[in-house]
């Protein structure tokens, strides 16, 4: 927060402290948009099973439906553990929890029978299944389901994990993009040839609002922006001290340091620095967030306060954002061909067997070089799961996968704590989970709350 303002009631310090509760706003938010998804999904399904259409036409739609019902379910599974199954509509009887492996168990076996059924990507299909599910987002959900299988059934799968990150690397039509700005560009799509799911967004609702909140506000006319974006979010200065690769292109996304307006090819045009507002004084941006004494969270409101703490521009500011909006129309990468061989080289790490794809011994190094070298930076020599874990911050900053690594790798509970903190983090590792929302509860009394709320 600067000065109070949106501090919003301290949803968002909660979730840094870990100290939400069934009320939280998110905690409710979620839920309702997983199982509102979930309850689409079995609408669909209802609705195609009594339809007229061709069987085959028919087999394909319900493939498609189901794999989306499965991606809900993984959201809901790995965000609560303990959810109802529901794959009926309408639902006749309130439904009680099921376990987390229980799950796990009907994500995955619903995967499995719908791989078949599913396209495999090519050039000539590539338009049309853009940000649709295909076997490939089968398989790599799977490979990151079985990465983390032991947090949530406690049996580890890890040779399972390298098997299906294989069966992504052997489509030859998904490779790294030379160029990694292009993955999160305003015009990105399915032109992207390492995207294997997205969420695919436009200016209209529902629109991108990751440059809404992780641009500097005063940074805009610079860039030839006419909306006014809200005060941004800032990362922690423990989190960006990852980015310190000699030559690697993904420093370049974070707003750090004295400010200029960008060239055409968006780097900064020294001729032109960005000043303060009615000043003479350059916007300079710093990476620590010095907390106001006795505020919580809170850094203050002068220009200097404002300009405290890193900013994202890993979505670049859409110039053609609408004022009323302010949505940027970037997809959301969600699943990706980098995040595939991480997940293998992890895999691998902690005990599965290297594999060969397509004539490659692709071992730990090998894959995770593979990144670097896109990337420009320096070629490791050496790669442990400490050293992968911060190349995985490095490599999806901004992409929703920090809080899922972190658990694990047994560091969600770690604090790193800001100067003039007045607050300290919970470390109850119950925490690993989101309650189920009190709203939730008093309407189906079946549903049994998670452990330590």
């Amino acid at each position: 927060a600067r000065d109070g303002n949106f501090d919003d009631g301290g949803q968002f310090r909660q979730l840094h402290y870990h100290t939400w509760t069934i009320d939280h706003p998110n905690v409710r938010d979620i839920w309702q948009w997983g199982f509102g998804g979930i309850n689409n999904c079995n609408r669909l399904i209802n609705l195609t099973n009594e339809s007229n259409g061709s069987d085959a036409a028919k087999q394909s739609s319900l493939a498609e439906v189901k794999a989306m019902r499965a991606l809900y379910y993984f959201f809901m599974m790995d965000l609560y553990g303990n959810v109802p199954i529901i794959s009926t509509f309408p639902v006749s009887t309130l439904p009680g929890n099921q376990t987390r492996e229980k799950v796990f168990e009907f994500i995955e076996k619903e995967l499995k029978e719908l791989l078949p059924q599913l396209p495999q990507r090519s050039n000539a299909n590539r338009v049309l299944w853009y940000a649709r599910p295909t076997r490939a987002m089968a398989f790599a959900l799977l490979q990151k389901m079985y990465l983390n299988a032991e947090v949530y059934t406690g049996k580890p799968r890890y040779a399972e994990s390298v098997v299906m990150g294989d069966s992504v690397l052997r489509n030859t039509n998904y490779f790294l993009d030379p160029k990694y700005a292009d993955i999160f560009d305003v015009n990105n799509g399915p032109q992207i040839n390492e995207t294997i799911f997205a969420v695919a967004y436009d200016q209209q609702i529902p629109g991108n609002q990751m440059t809404r909140f992780g641009f500097f506000p005063a940074l805009a006319p610079a860039y030839g922006i006419n909306v006014g974006f809200s005060i941004a979010m800032s990362t922690t200065p423990e989190y960006y001290n990852r980015f310190n690769l000699n030559g690697d292109i993904r420093n370049t996304f974070w707003l750090i340091g004295k400010q200029f307006a960008p060239d055409a090819n968006r780097k900064p045009d020294l001729s032109k620095p960005v000043m303060i507002a009615g000043t003479n004084t350059q916007i300079e941006i710093t990476p620590d967030l010095i907390l106001k004494p006795g505020k919580p969270m809170d850094v203050g409101n002068t220009a200097a306060d404002q300009a405290k703490g890193v900013r994202s521009v890993k979505y670049w500011p859409d110039i053609n954002a609408i004022q009323a909006t302010r949505l940027n129309s970037n997809d959301i990468p969600f699943l990706r061909l980098a995040d595939v061989m991480l997940m293998k080289a992890e895999a691998i790490l902690r005990g599965a067997t290297v594999t060969t794809v397509n004539g490659e011994m692709q071992t730990p190094l090998v894959l995770v070089n593979k990144i670097r070298s896109r990337a420009g930076a320096p070629l490791a020599t050496s790669i442990t799961l400490e050293t992968l874990l911060d190349e995985r911050a490095r490599e999806f900053s901004w992409e929703a996968w920090r809080r899922n690594d972190l658990i694990r790798f047994g560091k969600y509970e770690i604090e790193y704590s800001l100067q003039n903190d007045v607050l300290t983090m919970n470390k109850d590792v119950t925490k690993r989970l989101f309650p189920i929302p009190a709203n939730e509860l008093k309407l189906n009394t079946n549903l049994k709350q998670n452990p330590g709320y």
